[in-house]
């Protein structure tokens, strides 16, 4: 394995993220909207849903990534999920945006769970894999993090096509179902090409032992890697907060400032501030850590969140999408780094047990994003239910308060929960450099 890597793996590698993020968005940002607005499912219903589809498919996560490491094929270990997986991901995306126009709560949210585990099923079989990568790839604590600057890039891509093409594309239409459903279309070819472009674009390392640990063992040892288990407990927590800000978005522009078709606007912003910023982090982190630059960018946007709660509503939205610009600063500090921090837990997890596990690792990795995302848009979904959310009416003061609540004081309880977590991070430049030695010693005597 080359410490240092290809432009073309790169840019092959990374843009498979832009295809996985897109979905993330989707996700995030509409698909409780349109089971509440377009679908008809009342939002309890809509956020247990997605409660119900995100554990499921983080129960299939660990199983997926445990396969993968004992893979044998021509492609390797990881890229056949993503040759085989490509279309069938593509196509559920399709699916889930085809409302099916059935009457009555019971059988709207059995259609929604039954599409919505499909569609969760085939992102996983992509996801996991495409992630295992990482670690492969490249052994070099900074350029880790470069690698995942280039990912973090495409993912920021891909979020700004699923915020900022969404409306457009759905608006287009005068039937909102049609619009979603075109939606879903260009979406799944977007996923199933930038997924087939990283395999033909990547490859992966030959003469890697398979591991010999089973199931109920491998996932003991991945548990029992604290400096992972931190990480992971950060990374969830984060995605918490940034799915609430996500998702309440459309609702805070529609219900508080009146004016939907801004959240495009307010997204686009954030996002591509947030792009710029991504190569300033790698630099950044280079000279005070990978860590420490995690925790600033977290840290700003849960200030942000603080400002909009308190002043937000009040003031012109001009200058609340002044606001939105700080906070893509804070965000493009938060992309890359996680992503370049789990590697290096990888290999620590390696000294100790002495077998590659990177699927096992994305696994609970994904799970616990997948759980962290679950459980937030869970809250959103009652919490707006609880104070009194209609769809498509005036908003009465309680809901409007709880639209309030959803994007400033919960994801900025949760940013700062997460850097809390974030401080116990044992992992720095000088003790990977000594975990690096001891694994360059175990795989020359391999």
């Amino acid at each position: 394995m080359s410490d240092k890597l290809t432009m073309r793996t790169k840019l092959g590698f990374g843009v498979g993220d832009m295809g996985g993020n897109l979905y993330f968005t989707l996700i995030a940002f509409w698909l409780l909207n349109y089971l509440t607005d377009t679908v008809g499912l009342l939002a309890g219903l809509a956020g247990t849903v997605i409660m119900i589809g995100k554990i499921w498919d983080a129960v299939t996560d660990p199983i997926l990534g445990f396969i993968s490491d004992r893979t044998r094929s021509r492609w390797g270990r990881r890229r056949p999920y993503l040759l085989f997986g490509a279309a069938p991901f593509g196509i559920a995306v399709v699916i889930m945006f085809i409302n099916p126009g059935l009457s009555g709560q019971t059988a709207l949210f059995i259609w929604a769970v039954v599409v919505f585990c499909i569609l969760s099923a085939a992102f996983t079989v992509v996801n996991i894999p495409y992630s295992a990568l990482t670690p492969e790839l490249t052994q070099d604590y900074h350029e880790r993090t470069t690698l995942n600057g280039y990912r973090s890039i495409f993912m920021v891509v891909g979020t700004l096509l699923g915020a900022g093409a969404a409306l457009p594309l759905i608006n287009a239409f005068s039937n909102k179902n049609t619009g979603y459903t075109v939606m879903g279309i260009v979406f799944g070819l977007v996923i199933t090409i930038t997924t087939l472009i990283t395999f033909f674009s990547v490859r992966e390392p030959e003469g890697r032992a398979l591991p010999k640990m089973g199931f109920l063992k491998t996932y003991s040892s991945v548990f029992k890697n604290k400096p992972y288990r931190i990480i992971v407990l950060t990374y969830m927590t984060n995605i918490m907060a940034i799915t609430i800000v996500s998702g309440i978005m459309v609702y805070y522009f529609k219900y508080i400032f009146d004016d939907e078709p801004m959240t495009t606007m307010a997204l686009m912003i954030l996002l591509v501030i947030a792009m710029a910023i991504i190569p300033v982090s790698v630099l950044i982190a280079k000279k005070i850590g990978k860590k420490l630059t995690y925790a600033i960018g977290m840290l700003v946007i849960a200030l942000i969140c603080l400002i909009i709660f308190f002043i937000g509503h009040l003031i012109d939205p001009t200058y609340f999408l002044i606001l939105m610009g700080v906070a893509g600063i804070g965000l493009g500090l938060t992309y890359a780094l996680p992503w370049s921090m789990v590697p290096d837990t990888v290999e620590y997890g390696y000294v100790q047990t002495g077998e590659r596990q990177e699927g096992g690792y994305y696994g609970i990795w994904t799970f616990m994003t997948k759980i962290g995302q679950a459980l937030a848009l869970l809250l959103m979904g009652w919490m707006l239910t609880l104070t009194g959310y209609v769809a498509e009416v005036v908003q009465s003061d309680s809901a409007r308060l709880g639209i309030r609540l959803l994007l400033g004081v919960f994801p900025a309880f949760f940013y700062i929960l997460a850097v809390v977590i974030l401080a116990f991070y044992p992992l720095n430049e000088e003790r990977y450099g000594k975990i690096l030695d001891k694994v360059k010693e175990m795989e020359a005597k391999e």
